[in-house]
C-alpha cells in the first residue's frame, strides 16, 4: 500500500477519483473536468497545482489546462497564485455546488427570455406557442424552487459545519 502525504492508501484515493469522476461523466461533465474536479475535491486543502493534476491524474499539463478553463467557467474551481511565485494553483471550494447552481440561475432567466420571445413569435394560442409557454412555466417553476431551495440549504448549512 502506499501513502499520500495524509497518510491514506494513495490507491484507494485514485479509485475514489476514477470512480466519482465516472458519476460525473455518466451525468453529463465531461471526463477530462470531471477526474479534474474529483482529484481537487479530495485533497487535503482542495488546492493543487497543474504539475500536482498531471501527476495524480497522469495526464498532460495541456489536459490538465482544458479541464480546468472549463471548470472555471462553470465556477466549480477558482484560479489563485502561489504566494511568491508565477504558478497556479487551482480551488475547489466548500459550496461549490452552491456556486454552480446559482450560476445556472442565471442561464435560466435567458432561457426564460428567450421562451418569452418563442410565445410571442408563435403566438400563444397555436400549438407550439402553447408547448414554448408550457416550457416557460416550467422554468419558471424550477427557478423559484431552486431559490427557496438554496435558502433552507444556508440555514441547514450553517446549523451543520458552522458560519461560512
Amino acid at each position: 500500500m502506499t501513502e499520500t502525504a495524509g497518510g491514506r492508501d494513495a490507491e484507494a484515493v485514485s479509485k475514489f477519483v476514477e470512480s466519482f469522476a465516472a458519476q460525473l461523466v455518466e451525468a453529463g461533465m465531461q471526463r477530462m473536468p470531471a477526474r479534474v474536479f474529483a482529484a481537487l475535491l479530495s485533497s487535503d486543502e482542495g488546492a493543487l497545482t497543474s504539475a500536482e493534476l498531471g501527476e495524480r491524474l497522469r495526464i498532460s499539463p495541456a489536459a490538465v489546462s482544458g479541464a480546468v478553463r472549463y471548470l472555471a467557467q462553470t465556477h466549480m474551481v477558482s484560479r489563485e497564485r502561489e504566494p511568491g511565485s508565477r504558478r497556479e494553483r487551482y480551488r475547489v471550494h466548500g459550496d461549490q455546488w452552491y456556486e454552480a447552481l446559482t450560476n445556472r440561475e442565471t442561464l435560466i432567466k435567458r432561457w426564460e427570455g428567450a421562451l418569452r420571445e418563442g410565445v410571442t413569435s408563435l403566438g400563444e394560442h397555436t400549438p407550439a406557442g402553447r408547448r414554448m409557454a408550457e416550457t416557460l412555466a416550467f422554468f419558471e417553476f424550477v427557478e423559484g424552487e431552486v431559490a427557496a431551495m438554496m435558502e433552507r440549504w444556508r440555514v441547514h448549512r450553517e446549523k451543520t459545519f458552522g458560519p461560512a
